[in-house]
């Protein structure tokens, strides 16, 4: 699809949280937004992850890398004084970070420990609203900023457990942030991929059996994948959706319609 892409987003600068490896879907995102022209900040989790994750940003062509682990203090406020730095602003943040301790994610939702819950909504949703505040003084002329969600947020689905709820969550602060930023021209949207093989969700128990549930359901009778989220973001970071902002988009062949 790339020679039907057209650089739209030539001169954008764009942040790009929670690329693992060339499976994520924020490695989909990076992919898409770099193709419509943006200019690219990645990072990595840490010095473990970096293997994976720099030779991706270095074939982008970033041109901001470096460490990001939104649990330690002082990192991301080094990271946005970096992008202040070289760039001087920003215009689209992509957050694809989520984690729950594998004890609480694979235990019921009755099971789940106070400290795991508390850990799974800091890092998948309240570092969205921290990583939003410190990107907003540099989005001067308006932006746009994703995070990503998934259908149980909204409907049991089995084995998801703690990270429905967080997941819920994270959709609530997307609409309220919309709602905050709006006057500056930032719009801000939740994306809902249909379920995609990557590494975080290979720890969800009978994950393969959610694929090809997926699959069935979807009435475009096929899995989704990283770079068609990654072109559905691409597309809400332009002007021709300068319009639209706190809604919760899903990628997922229509699946999310069908009982």
């Amino acid at each position: 699809m790339t020679e039907q892409i057209r650089r739209v987003l030539a001169g954008k600068k764009a942040l790009i949280v929670g690329v693992a490896n060339d499976q994520s879907i924020a490695y989909g995102c990076a992919r898409a937004f770099r193709e419509a022209g943006a200019d690219l900040a990645i990072t990595w989790l840490n010095e473990k992850a970096r293997p994976h994750v720099e030779p991706l940003a270095s074939e982008l062509g970033a041109e901001i890398t470096g460490p990001l682990d939104v649990a330690a203090p002082g990192q991301l406020e080094a990271l946005f004084g970096q992008i202040a730095d070289r760039w001087g602003r920003l215009d689209m943040l992509v957050h694809s970070i989520a984690f729950a301790p594998m004890a609480d994610l694979q235990g019921g939702l009755l099971d789940c420990s106070a400290e795991g819950f508390a850990t799974a909504m800091d890092i998948s949703c309240h570092s969205f609203i921290r990583m939003a505040r410190l990107a907003a003084p540099l989005m001067k002329d308006g932006g746009s900023m994703f995070a990503m969600s998934y259908y149980g947020a909204n409907r049991v689905v089995p084995n998801y457990n703690v990270m429905g709820p967080v997941k819920a969550a994270l959709e609530a602060s997307c609409r309220y942030l919309a709602y905050e930023l709006g006057p500056r021209h930032i719009r801000v949207h939740a994306i809902s991929p249909g379920p995609l093989k990557t590494r975080a969700a290979s720890g969800l128990k009978d994950f393969e059996l959610l694929l090809n549930e997926a699959a069935q359901k979807a009435p475009l009778g096929e899995l989704v994948d990283i770079m068609d989220v990654g072109y559905t973001c691409a597309y809400l970071a332009t002007p021709f959706a300068h319009r639209v902002t706190g809604g919760t988009v899903y990628v997922d062949g229509g699946a999310s319609i069908v009982a």
